[in-house]
Parts: structure tokens; C-alpha cells; sequence
């Protein structure tokens, strides 16, 4: 089912769209707690920071193959929203082509490079071998979460947001089964962590695909709509590529502080994986807010209902802040608790490990609304078509992040660790908010605003693709 997001109440259609697109990250993300708690509590403290520390590549290498799918989407939203239905099916055809081309290639660099990235990153020795096993077995389940990427994002251009919800459901109790299986049954270690998270990918990506497929007429094509463009597959890559390196320039600085955490020992690092692990968990929300701004800036930049826009983002915003509150209340109150799902209470050093995780979180959480900003404003700036504002900001948070990384966790520890994304968000959000006025503006300059509420026989002004980069 598709849904038209360029009338009716921006508030209702955005807490509509983003609930099931919650639900979906939770079950993204319930499935990596489970491997973090599995790891931790049954393989032990080593073996969670083993899989923690290649959390920034991690994120460098599959943030921006996210990215990029998402960057795809944009265009198929933007013609969904301009109802040019030819145009859309020739955008999805041509970004099939380039995700399989984009999986290929970074799947093969990544597994050439990830062991000399762990040693550049000064993975401690400990828990190298883990470490590597781990993260090449996930590279090496990039065409999966290509799949599922892909085709999750051009469901939820149409306006449907259910749909890829269903699948992760399936992916996350089959998840579950496999780590089970693997680590407790078949002694599999963080290999068998891995080796479930990419097997559950895969299913649920090629469950989604299925049932596009055939669930979707808006989306069967003609052999001319099915062939190669290159024009299109260039408007494509200045939306996708942007997007992509947003995450990878952000995860750069991630990467540096990661390095600088991991010289302070594997005991901090079990910290700020666990501590990472519930903050992906919280900021859940945050995300669904943002994945939710794109589709429908996008389907408004695209019907040239321009009014809505702004409506759209305050609305967006003041659900964020009630939720930031929220979340700082909750961790004030419950991190310790929330802390102890991904640690073992048995180790040694189980009080030092919870202590040093719960302040990790509450530092978080106390800048919850930054995030909230920097998620809601870049994803609407990108839903609009001005992909490459999104790099910039992604510039800032690593600006923030390596300063972090090569000078204030050397100086004052653990506490600045805790910090640093906290000042990239902050730092994003200096460049984001005027960034967003500058483009509502730029649009209402280029283009002619159809009103907010125009019956549906009025044809919307065509915007030209990648006309306002």
C-alpha cells in the first residue's frame, strides 16, 4: 500500500509514517543487541570488546552502503510525489544496477583492507583475532544489506513504512535462533555472531524483494523503463554518493576516537560498546524521525508543495524534544539497569564496567535534542535534493570527533570519550539549521509552490532532477 504524503496534517502523517519505521529499527536493533548480549554475558567481556572496536569501521564501511541506498530513494520519492510514475520506474531500475555494482566493489576492497585497518586503528592484541573475524564476516555481507537497504527504501519512497517492518521481525526472531545456535551449540564464537546477523539480512532483504515484486503494480515496468540510463544513474550517484559519505566522513572521526579509546584498554573498550549498544537502542526514535523527514520532503519537494515543508520540520522537531526528554529521564533514573543487559555481573571488574558504561549513556542522552536535530534537519535537507549539504555536516561531526580522538582523550580519558559525539552533534547542528532555511528559500526561488491542501487533479510542477544540488 502507497501513501501520499503532500496532504493532510503534517504532525498525523509523520507520527503515522514513523511509527512503523520504529518499530523496524527496533527490530534492526534488537537482533544486535542480542548479539552483544550473547557475546558479552556468555563469551565474555574480551569478546564484547573485541566485537565493540570495530564499531567505528564498521559504521564507516556500512553507513555509507546505507547511505547510499537512501540517497537512491530520494528521486523515486520525489517523482512518487510529482505522480511521473514512468520516471520513478526508471529510477528504481537504475539503482538495482548500481547497488549490485556498489555491493560488488566495496565488498571485495573491504575484505582485502579490514586487517590492516584493525592494525592502523591499534586494535589491542588481546582481541584482535576476534575483532577481524567478526567484521569480515559482516563485509563480507554487504550484498545483503544492499538488498534490504535498497529495496526498504524505494517501499517506504511509495509511502509505505509497514511493509520492511514485517520483514525484520521474521529477520530478528531468526536472528535469535541462529546465535543461539551457532554460539551456544556449535561453540562458534564471535564468528557465529556474524555469521547470524548476515544470514538474517539476507532473508529478510530477499523476503522484501519478493514481496515487492508482486505486491507493487505502481512498480512493473516496460523493457524501455527497465533499460540502462546513464542520466539517471547519474542523478542517482549525486544524490546516493553525498548520503553515503555523510556516514563515512562521520565515521572517520569515529574511527580516530575509537583508536584513541582503544588505548586506554580493552576494559574501557567492553565500556563504550556496551554503552553504544543501549545509545543505538535510544536513538532509535531519532532515526525513525529522520528516515521519516526524507520520504516526506521528498514527496512534497516533488509536488512543489513547498508550505509544507517548514510545517513538516516543526512538527518533526517538537516530537523531538518530547522524546529527548523522555530518554534523559529514563537513563537518569535506569542506566545502571539498562547497562547490565550487555555485561556479565560475575567478571571481576563487573561494578567498574557498569559504572563506566552508565556514564557513557547519561552523557548521551543529556544531548538527546542536538541529535534529534542533526537527524530530523540533514534528513529533510536530503529529502529536498540538496544531497550535498549533507557532506558538509557530515564534515563537522568529524572535525568534532577526531579532535576528540587525537587530543582530548589522550589529555582527559574516559570523560572526553564519552563527550565527543555529543560535540558533533552540536557541532552539526551550527551548520544544519541555517543550512535548512537556505534551501526552503532556494526552493521557493526556483520553483512555483502549489498550495499545501491542492485537490489531487491539479497537476504539481515537475521539479528537474537534480536541478537544485
Amino acid at each position: 500500500m502507497t501513501q501520499d504524503l503532500t496532504r493532510g496534517n503534517p504532525m498525523r502523517l509523520i507520527i503515522g509514517f514513523a511509527l512503523p519505521t520504529l518499530f523496524g529499527m527496533l527490530f534492526q536493533q534488537l537482533y544486535n543487541m542480542v548479539d552483544a548480549m550473547i557475546v558479552g554475558k556468555l563469551l565474555g567481556s574480551a569478546a564484547l570488546a573485541a566485537v565493540g572496536s570495530t564499531g567505528s569501521i564498521n559504521f564507516f564501511v556500512i553507513g555509507f552502503c546505507t547511505g547510499l541506498c537512501s540517497g537512491f530513494a530520494i528521486p523515486v520519492a520525489q517523482r512518487m510525489g510529482a505522480r511521473e510514475y514512468a520516471q520513478m520506474r526508471r529510477y528504481v531500475a537504475n539503482a538495482a544496477r548500481l547497488s549490485v555494482l556498489f555491493a560488488l566493489v566495496i565488498t571485495a576492497a573491504t575484505g582485502l583492507l579490514c586487517q590492516w585497518i584493525l592494525t592502523v586503528m591499534r586494535t589491542p592484541e588481546d582481541i584482535f583475532e576476534g575483532a577481524y573475524t567478526y567484521i569480515f564476516i559482516i563485509f563480507m555481507g554487504i550484498p545483503a544489506i544492499f538488498l534490504y537497504n535498497m529495496v526498504a527504501g524505494i517501499i517506504r519512497s511509495l509511502g509505505d513504512s509497514r511493509t520492511p517492518v514485517y520483514f525484520l521481525a521474521l529477520s530478528s526472531m531468526l536472528n535469535i535462533a541462529l546465535d543461539f545456535a551457532l554460539i551456544l551449540w556449535f561453540e562458534a564464537g564471535v564468528a557465529g555472531a556474524a555469521i547470524a546477523t548476515v544470514m538474517s539480512q539476507g532473508v529478510s532483504g530477499a523476503a522484501c524483494l519478493v514481496y515487492m515484486a508482486k505486491r507493487y503494480p505502481i512498480l512493473r515496468m516496460t523493457r524501455e523503463e527497465r533499460r540502462l540510463d546513464l542520466h539517471y544513474c547519474g542523478v542517482l550517484c549525486s544524490m546516493g554518493i553525498p548520503m553515503g559519505l555523510q556516514y563515512s566522513i562521520t565515521a572517520i572521526g569515529s574511527i580516530i576516537l575509537q583508536a584513541a579509546v582503544n588505548t586506554l584498554g580493552s576494559l574501557y573498550v567492553a565500556a563504550v560498546a556496551a554503552g553504544t549498544k543501549l545509545f543505538h537502542l535510544l536513538a532509535c526514535p531519532l532515526d525513525a524521525m529522520g528516515a521519516t523527514m526524507a520520504t516526506y520532503c521528498g514527496q512534497n519537494t516533488g509536488a512543489c508543495k513547498l508550505d509544507r515543508l517548514s510545517k513538516g520540520i516543526r512538527s518533526c522537531v517538537i516530537l523531538g524534544l518530547g522524546y529527548s526528554i523522555l530518554a534523559l529521564g529514563a537513563m537518569l533514573l535506569f542506566a545502571p539497569q539498562c547497562s547490565m543487559l550487555f555485561l556479565d555481573p560475575t567478571e571481576t571488574e563487573a561494578a567498574l564496567l557498569l559504572e563506566l558504561a552508565s556514564e557513557y549513556i547519561v552523557i548521551q542522552a543529556v544531548f538527546f535534542f542536538p541529535l534529534a536535530l542533526v537527524n530530523i534537519v540533514r534528513f529533510a535537507i536530503q529529502g529536498m535534493g540538496f544531497s550535498s549539504f549533507a557532506v558538509l555536516a557530515g564534515v563537522m561531526e568529524m572535525i568534532a570527533r577526531t579532535a576528540s580522538g587525537l587530543w582530548l582523550v589522550p589529555a582527559f580519558g574516559y570523560a572526553a570519550a564519552c563527550a565527543a559525539g555529543p560535540a558533533a552533534w552540536v557541532c552539526a547542528d551550527l551548520f544544519l539549521v541555517p543550512a535548512c532555511v537556505f534551501c526552503i528559500a532556494r526552493l521557493r526561488r526556483l520553483y512555483p509552490s502549489v498550495p499545501a491542501e491542492e485537490a489531487p487533479a491539479v497537476q504539481p510542477v515537475p521539479l528537474k532532477a537534480g536541478a537544485h544540488r
